[in-house]
């Protein structure tokens, strides 16, 4: 959710919306959009891949999980220690792009993996940044990098916080147009969920004491995009930051399920995050 005052400094109380929910929803809700991929070779060798069996079992990635939650998913899948799949991925390259600086993040696609009992973690992860350097690559998402001014890195990012910010699908396009409106205005992003991304959580609830935060991914305090997404994108937030909804949108906030208010007014948007605020405090009441 994005708010801010006419002079650009944030205001307590005035938060914006979604509140970084980064899609740590019920994974079976997100089965229907992880699509199931042809098994490749999935151990930690660069040979050839061999002729497959039918997997023993499978391991699904909804959208806008965080790296760290992908590792856990994998050690629990292959039934590893913790800890081993972020070791493994210290150790293999996975072609990232010169940006990423070496953090995966954004780059392990959701999806569904087959898994067995040859499978390892360094393979694992190598399909799935293989997966999603296919998926960027794709000539509908150059062309919309180019013609909206980014970088598909930048793309990447931009589909990240609307993975995060989006509370419906519906929502996707227009929570990518308030994102590049605010970059086209040097406006502050103002999202929580690049901040809930810095602290390691997920909450509807910021602070003011939050948004002084003395981070990169602090987007109240500093403009543009944070230094690398804060979640891995799935394929609809993708092609909302692709071709985001035509909009004069600045600002939006989720005042209950399914009401998600954008508009380019900051009086309009004080009302809806004091209704926001009202209906918060009427659930933690109740």
């Amino acid at each position: 959710m994005v708010n801010e005052s006419p002079d650009a400094r944030p205001r307590r109380r005035l938060r914006p919306t979604r509140r970084g929910k980064i899609v740590l929803v019920v994974g079976a809700l997100l089965v229907v959009s992880a699509a199931v991929l042809i098994p490749l070779s999935l151990t930690g060798s660069d040979e050839p891949p061999k002729k497959q069996e039918s997997p023993r079992s499978t391991l699904m990635i909804p959208e806008g999980r965080r790296v760290s939650q992908v590792y856990e998913a994998v050690d629990e899948a292959l039934g590893l220690k913790p800890g081993s799949t972020r070791k493994a991925a210290s150790t293999v390259d996975l072609k990232l792009p010169a940006q990423a600086e070496g953090n995966p993040e954004g780059y392990l696609f959701p999806a569904t993996y087959p898994i067995d009992d040859t499978t390892e973690p360094a393979g694992l992860l190598r399909y799935m940044a293989d997966t999603a350097r296919k998926h960027f690559a794709a000539d509908h998402v150059t062309a919309g990098a180019q013609r909206n001014n980014v970088s598909v890195y930048d793309t990447v990012t931009i589909a990240s916080i609307v993975q995060a910010e989006a509370d419906t699908p519906a929502d996707m396009g227009k929570v990518a147009r308030v994102v590049y409106n605010r970059l086209l205005k040097d406006m502050p992003l103002q999202m929580d969920s690049t901040i809930n991304y810095a602290l390691k959580r997920s909450t509807l609830d910021t602070t003011t004491a939050d948004t002084q935060l003395d981070s990169p991914y602090n987007s109240y305090r500093i403009k543009g995009l944070p230094p690398t997404p804060i979640g891995n994108p799935g394929e609809e937030a993708l092609r909302a930051a692709v071709r985001p909804t035509p909009g004069p949108w600045l600002y939006f906030v989720t005042v209950g399920p399914g009401d998600t208010r954008f508009t380019d007014s900051y009086d309009e948007q004080q009302k809806n995050v004091e209704e926001f605020n009202r209906s918060r405090g009427s659930a933690t009441t109740s």
